[in-house]
């Protein structure tokens, strides 16, 4: 193939093909057509019905690190074709550091910024649809519609919806000054900016962004929840008000899913719901994932954990739990597998090649 006479040197990985291709140029030199293809969550979920898709979500870098280190993670499970990567977003910290005088100064510290410039480089490198998170915590109503018009700047048509979780230093989630308390509220606002509709009075019919928006469902129930049917029904509440599909906390037992999914169809939520999985990589997260996120682990997954060794054969009991939940889930016909990768890709990648 002719280099075009003007062009720098271009790499064009293989996953990126899709949406680019050559057609012949002036004088038989190939030129490259860029295909724009944003899409919106529901569309790729429309034109893969039938199918199970493979898709993952990945942390911002810790502050001091480059994006180097999220290519060095997504590239290897670029092959196995997501249709979208999510981005979370993580909010701030309070840092108590001690002055001269003796008394305490309160800091607040954001350790992994960049959520909005990664799903940027994400849709720009890798030509896939990027997902950022926004939460309600850290965010008062205009913080939300300055991020927003940012997302919508940057041709990113897609977010997940979150409450967030309480500060580090805090028991109870709460709210920002003039910001919202539920999720279901977060959801309100973007469906509102959909409409043209901003906090600015004075802006009678704005721009109309075209937001797909996704929320958080819980298998197990939110840890705030009091039952798991009033869980659902705030997830109602959610979806009533714009979201247009779920993806669900990670679980290791596929009946709760299955049995969450019928709940939820009983209660009139009929939007796609996606599993979220997390293989299992150490022996510390038998205590601290269910600490954490409030999920059962299953007897014998638990027995085979405690029998290993060392993290190398915890990691691999981790992964062939995860590729037998990701089997049976793609029977029981699971539109998405949603991988939750903790900056961490290889035994996602040993998962994918056995399932995909």
């Amino acid at each position: 193939m002719q280099r075009h006479p003007f062009s720098t040197k271009l790499s064009l990985s293989k996953h990126r093909a899709k949406r680019y291709s050559e057609k012949p140029g002036p004088k038989g030199n190939a030129q490259i057509e860029i295909i724009t293809n944003i899409m919106k969550i529901t569309e790729h979920l429309e034109k893969t019905i039938g199918e199970t898709v493979f898709s993952f979500e990945i942390l911002p870098p810790l502050k001091g690190f480059n994006i180097n280190s999220i290519y060095e993670n997504i590239d290897p499970l670029m092959e196995f074709n997501p249709p979208f990567i999510d981005v979370t977003y993580h909010r701030e910290e309070y840092v108590y550091s001690e002055r001269e005088n003796g008394l305490l100064e309160k800091k607040i510290v954001r350790k992994r910024p960049g959520t909005v410039g990664i799903c940027a480089a994400i849709q720009s490198k890798y030509g896939v649809d990027a997902v950022p998170h926004i939460l309600c915590g850290g965010f008062s109503k205009e913080d939300t519609e300055n991020f927003l018009i940012d997302l919508d700047f940057l041709g990113i048509k897609n977010v997940v919806a979150l409450r967030g979780d309480a500060v580090k230093s805090e028991t109870y989630f709460k709210p920002e000054a003039n910001g919202h308390q539920f999720a279901s509220e977060l959801v309100e606002q973007i469906r509102d900016m959909n409409e043209g509709k901003y906090l600015d009075e004075v802006i009678e019919k704005g721009h109309n962004t075209d937001f797909c928006i996704g929320v958080a469902g819980y298998p197990e129930k939110h840890m705030e929840a009091p039952s798991i049917d009033s869980d659902v029904r705030r997830l109602k509440q959610k979806v009533d008000a714009g979201a247009e599909y779920v993806v669900t906390q990670m679980f290791f037992n596929n009946q709760c899913y299955f049995e969450f999914v019928k709940k939820c169809r009983d209660q009139g939520i009929n939007v796609p719901i996606i599993p979220g999985l997390k293989p299992l990589a150490t022996k510390k997260q038998l205590n601290l994932l269910p600490h954490r996120f409030h999920v059962d682990l299953p007897e014998s997954l638990i027995h085979e954990v405690e029998k290993c060794e060392n993290n190398q054969e915890v990691r691999q009991v981790g992964v062939e739990w995860c590729i037998q939940q990701s089997k049976e889930l793609i029977k029981g016909g699971a539109p998405v597998l949603h991988y939750y990768s903790m900056g961490k890709s290889t035994n996602i990648r040993q998962i994918a090649e056995a399932v995909f």
